[in-house]
């Protein structure tokens, strides 16, 4: 009889063991949360969503833009507005009614509008904006809506009981373009110094493309371990969307 309660113990102790391994290492399955002809919204993992929205331009058609919105405890942060005020406010909307989340903040991770083409509203509501000190200038100059808060090489802002930064690395996609992290979950906001797999060099206008894999290179060095890297257009990934920036401009 103690053989078998023995037995039977082991089997439930190893069963329990191995379950929660399972569970550990189990990759979030993203899924699409909103949705309308402005906005999406895809749940990246158990507290990030990636939301897309939408511009059209004269060399690339009409192109999805992203950002990420992350919550902790009831509190959440922005990385990018959407591209326009009408879909900021939809999706400031969203954070608060079906997320009931108070909004901490947003930045723009460079100056061009698919970043920051919607922060009025984000003003509107009274949400703190921040910058990479160049994205002010860079906004001002262009005479684009001005993020209100400004830092030099990063910024730290605690969300809840965790908190994210956003870190300039150096020149590529932009002479401002800074990366967003989120250290609870281990995700990357990349932005558009980062490519999705298999893209195109992209737009070029304001790039430093002899520099851009030297500052991915930076990145890839300082987040080792990083699980999810979200692109500032198309699918986000791992690792290898690191991999294939650097290459994709290296001379």
């Amino acid at each position: 009889m103690k053989k078998l309660i023995y037995v039977l113990l082991t089997t439930l102790i190893t069963s329990s063991i191995f379950t929660c391994i399972a569970q550990k290492n189990k990759t979030f399955k993203t899924k699409e949360v909103h949705k309308t002809d402005a906005l999406v919204i895809n749940q990246i993992a158990a507290n990030a969503f990636q939301h897309i929205s939408f511009k059209q331009t004269n060399d690339f058609g009409y192109v999805p833009c992203n950002g990420l919105v992350i919550r902790n405890n009831n509190e959440a942060f922005v990385f990018d507005t959407p591209t326009n005020d009408k879909s900021s406010e939809e999706l400031i909307k969203w954070i608060t009614e079906t997320l009931h989340c108070k909004i901490k903040g947003v930045i723009p991770t460079h100056f061009h509008d698919d970043c920051l083409g919607g922060l009025k509203a984000f003003h509107d509501h009274q949400i703190p904006s921040y910058a990479n000190q160049k994205t002010i200038e860079f906004a001002q100059k262009n005479n684009y809506i001005v993020p209100k808060n400004g830092f030099s090489e990063n910024l730290t802002i605690k969300v809840g009981k965790t908190v994210i930064s956003a870190q300039y690395f150096g020149e590529g996609h932009t002479q401002d373009n800074v990366v967003g992290y989120f250290p609870s979950e281990n995700i990357m906001f990349g932005g558009c110094l980062i490519k999705e797999v298999g893209a195109s060099k992209g737009y070029l206008g304001d790039a430093n493309i002899a520099e851009w894999s030297n500052t991915v290179e930076k990145v890839r060095k300082n987040y080792p371990n990083v699980k999810v890297v979200v692109p500032g257009h198309g699918e986000p990934g791992n690792q290898k969307l690191l991999d294939y920036t650097i290459k994709l401009f290296r001379k």
